[in-house]
């Protein structure tokens, strides 16, 4: 079954929201990675653990059975370190899999295995761009490096919050063919 793979601490809290109601509406298998807990995400598990659990107590007497169901959702807490959740994330996708992070090397990795990436503002990586993408990050890291600073990026406005929503929902479509 594919699952949605969420580089999770540099989501911002507005994706993470809606990324979260989504998981919970559809049911969605989704593990959360970073190197800090985030307690939205943990409260989000825990709440969604008990409604799975309170519906099932209409169906199923038996306790035990009642406590073996979770959330849909898990949380992997990395050491501290560069890339551990991006290892974490690569050796967890597989084909069909979606993933969400901003981080273009982690991109390109999970890409060459088979998943559709989204970025927190909407835009889609796949083989057609990634290439250009990290060819881009990269001469943006060498022009920081020279003392050169590029235009920062703008914040999230929420038409960026919607491009994200819209991209998660045509991203979800295609998750479920």
């Amino acid at each position: 079954m594919a699952k949605i793979l969420v580089d999770a601490d540099s989501l911002p809290l507005r994706q993470r929201e809606i990324l979260i109601r989504r998981i919970i509406k559809d049911n969605i298998c989704a593990v959360f990675a970073a190197d800090r807990r985030i307690k939205d995400i943990d409260i989000a598990i825990e709440k969604h653990t008990h409604a799975l659990r309170t519906e099932a107590r209409k169906n199923i007497c038996d306790e035990s059975q009642i406590r073996k169901i979770r959330s849909t959702m898990r949380f992997i807490h990395v050491a501290v370190g560069e890339g551990s959740a991006d290892d974490v994330l690569v050796s967890l996708a597989e084909s069909e899999d979606i993933a969400i992070t901003h981080d273009i090397p982690l991109a390109s990795r999970l890409i060459e295995k088979g998943v559709l990436v989204l970025d927190d503002r909407g835009g889609v990586y796949d083989k057609s761009n990634i290439k250009e993408r990290l060819s881009l990050r990269n001469a943006m890291m060498e022009m920081r490096e020279w003392g050169i600073q590029a235009e920062k990026a703008k914040g999230f406005d929420s038409k960026t919050v919607e491009n994200f929503a819209n991209a998660l929902d045509k991203a979800l479509l295609c998750f479920s063919k």
